[in-house]
């Protein structure tokens, strides 16, 4: 199931545009996503990491956000080294208002070649998703958090980082951040990254925009 009983995935887009104004300078940082914290070993090597959907940097496309169907976007990749044992694959807000990156998505166990993933891959609201081992966002959900930045908080960008790892102890069966970044540090040999942004606007009209009133 998407959300349990017992959590609510709040929708951000109810706040109101203020708040996220106010929020503008409040932001976990890029430096703070697994691809720039993890220290690697040195002949690691560069897989690349695209989108049909979305090329890096530009905008990630709304039926793959909140705003739209929440669909996960597809991905595909190619330079995996031999001898990998399996790739993971994680999501992160580097723009969210909180001390570290929120995390959108995990996949795990994803086969040890150059591949893909289809559109709508992992579980999202009211999608089932794919044959999928995916692990938990920040939500503690096995599921695709869909982007829903504040309004009027800015361009998040939303990074997509894609590590392969040698043989080594299998994760478990939803890892969180944590454990892939253990794993990550202890087995990675090679990684690339995608990064896709979302803004929403704070909903105002500008002045000169505003419809004429009739005098009455």
């Amino acid at each position: 199931m998407w959300a349990s009983d017992a959590y609510v995935v709040p929708m951000l887009e109810k706040l109101p545009g203020a708040i996220g104004q106010a929020l503008s300078g409040v932001r976990a940082g890029l430096d703070d996503i697994v691809f720039n914290t993890v220290g690697l070993r040195g002949g690691h090597g560069t897989l690349q990491l695209t989108s049909l959907a979305f090329a890096d940097h530009a905008p990630i496309p709304q039926r793959y956000t909140a705003d739209g169907e929440g669909l996960s976007p597809p991905l595909a990749w190619t330079g995996v080294p031999a001898g990998v044992a399996e790739l993971v694959l994680i999501v992160e807000d580097a723009d969210s208002p909180t001390p570290h990156p929120l995390v959108h998505a995990i996949a795990v166990d994803l086969p040890p070649e150059d591949g893909h993933l289809a559109e709508g891959a992992w579980p999202s609201p009211d999608h089932e998703g794919l044959a999928l081992h995916a692990g938990r966002n920040s939500y503690l959900q096995a599921a695709w958090l869909p982007p829903d930045p504040p309004p009027g908080h800015g361009p998040h960008r939303y990074a997509f980082q894609l590590y392969a790892l040698a043989e080594g102890e299998a994760l478990g069966e939803t890892p969180g951040r944590d454990a892939l970044v253990e794993a990550i540090r202890a087995r990675a040999v090679a990684s690339g990254l995608l990064i896709g942004t979302y803004e929403r606007g704070d909903g105002s009209i500008p002045v000169g925009d505003a419809p004429a009133v009739a005098a009455g």
